[in-house]
């Protein structure tokens, strides 16, 4: 069978295979808690976390993924350059979501942060693949750059609660500094992060994801002021931001993840 037809199956099983188990592991739920009586569990140490109406993005990202998988598997997209280079990272990247996903529900909190870090690191690598700077069609730039710019910005909000959840969970002592500052230390970090797409890529889809991320921050510890504070300066600085480097992209004539072509 041809290389190429392979991939795109193994994409389209990939898909199939993580919405199934992310679905199980809700409905059935996996060991018996389901990943928001988890996340829950220490709500009032881990102030990263953002208000629970926040991870209805997930619905957001199955589309996506949905999307990505009956485009890629189209005839006419089976030797696109960009595709062939994105498949088995994807596949790699939905291996490590249901891994991530049994290990956290089987509260091995330290070891699902190796496998966020595994899909992390895979989405990352998925979009600087998507970003080589040729034109892409209409159809490619709504089925894989934005549903993969959603997902790897989710991810990166996803990691660092995952990192602040299981230093929680240990009781680290946080060298002395208190949760509430810790929280605000890493709506700061998340956020200079953003910046950085906001600066390279202008990437609009990416840095909505993190503005929600954030007021969902600030919706859920309003009684916190300064984590509250923060996550609400820290929304509105990354929105002004992609405000601004949309504009430039306009004026200067290259694309944001809003228009086609070149990024």
């Amino acid at each position: 069978m041809n290389r190429d037809v392979v991939r795109q199956i193994l994409n389209v099983v990939a898909v199939i295979a993580t919405l199934l188990i992310n679905s199980l592991s809700q409905t059935i739920p996996f060991n018996g808690q389901t990943s928001a009586q988890i996340a829950n569990r220490y709500a009032d140490r881990t102030f990263f976390l953002p208000a629970n109406y926040v991870f209805s993005v997930w619905g957001l990202i199955y589309i996506g993924m949905i999307a990505f998988a009956i485009f890629q598997a189209l005839p006419s997209q089976r030797e696109n350059p960009r595709l062939r280079r994105v498949g088995y990272w994807f596949v790699l990247s939905c291996v490590a979501n249901g891994t991530w996903l049994f290990l956290f529900h089987y509260n091995q909190f330290a070891l699902s942060t190796v496998a966020m870090i595994v899909l992390l690191g895979s989405l990352l690598r998925i979009y600087l693949i998507l970003r080589d700077g040729q034109a892409i069609s209409r159809g490619e730039f709504w089925c894989v750059r934005v549903p993969m710019s959603i997902y790897f910005a989710w991810i990166t909000v996803a990691t660092v609660a995952n990192f602040t959840y299981v230093g929680v969970d240990a009781n680290w002592d946080g060298f002395g500094i208190a949760y509430e500052t810790w929280g605000v230390i890493m709506l700061v970090v998340a956020g200079l992060i953003a910046a950085f797409v906001a600066v390279r890529y202008r990437d609009l889809a990416y840095m909505g994801v993190i503005v929600w991320a954030f007021v969902g921050v600030a919706v859920r510890h309003t009684g916190v002021s300064n984590v509250a504070l923060a996550a609400g300066v820290m929304a509105a600085l990354v929105a002004v931001g992609a405000l601004i480097a949309f504009g430039m992209g306009r004026r200067g004539g290259s694309d944001s993840t809003l228009t086609l072509g070149r990024a």
